[in-house]
């Protein structure tokens, strides 16, 4: 089939395995974590190369706040090196990023980190890179319906741009999500409304720029209809 992709994807990632990773080789589960984190690094590099042009990953959802303290700090801990281990070159590289979900009740060091990270990459143009933070979609949704309550523009589009702050994330065309779990978890509710699903045993620290080629070229043979007809069938 041809694909009726017209413009760079879209791709979401729900980035999941990280806990098994390391207890399938008798680590704590820092190790995944940190094994993750690379992993991060690997795709955000591959994806510009591999036809992306948006890229949303799932780092930390609204409901990860029930884990145990000391693991959430050890992942505030990562996000904080991240942004300032990394953000410098991926500015040079011109990768935009853009944390979406709350921030107040983010640790004071991680919300300033962003801040920085968001501005000093405001320019990038090569890909746009999303990460969802202290994130629920279902929040995401009350929240911008709130915020439009007698503002004359109840509409798909007008929501949209509500919702999506500045308006520039476009739809989800590709949700990839690893190890195996096949469910949406309150990611993106609005944006998947017709994203291709994919899923995949490879647990995230496992997963690569091969594994991220493998997953669009399953996009690109897919036939995207949007609810209309092939040419064939018109």
């Amino acid at each position: 089939m041809q694909s009726t992709l017209q413009t760079k994807p879209h791709v979401a990632i729900i980035m999941d395995g990280n806990g098994r990773w390391a207890t399938r080789r008798g680590l704590p589960r820092e190790a995944g974590h940190r094994a993750g984190v690379e992993a991060v690094r690997a795709i955000v590099e591959a994806a510009p190369a591999c036809g992306v042009g948006t890229l949303t990953l799932y780092a930390f959802s609204s409901d990860n706040w029930r884990r145990p303290e000391t693991e959430i700090s050890i992942l505030m801990g990562l996000l904080r090196l991240y942004l300032h281990r990394d953000i410098p070159r991926l500015a040079q590289s011109g990768v935009r990023l853009e944390v979406i979900g709350r921030r107040d009740r983010l640790p004071r060091g991680v919300a300033l980190a962003i801040d920085r990270a968001e501005a000093l990459t405001a320019r990038g143009t090569r890909l746009q890179l999303r990460i969802a933070l202290d994130y629920s979609a279902r929040d995401a949704i009350v929240s911008a319906a709130a915020r439009m309550n007698g503002t004359g523009d109840f509409t798909r589009q007008g929501f949209a741009r509500t919702l999506n702050g500045d308006g520039n994330a476009p739809d989800v065309d590709l949700l990839i999500r690893t190890s195996g779990e096949q469910r949406l978890s309150d990611f993106l509710l609005w944006e998947l409304a017709y994203a291709e699903l994919y899923f995949t045993d490879t647990m995230w620290p496992d997963f690569g720029p091969d594994d991220l080629a493998a997953a669009l070229t399953v996009l690109s043979q897919r036939e995207r209809r949007f609810g209309g007809l092939t040419p064939e069938a018109a």
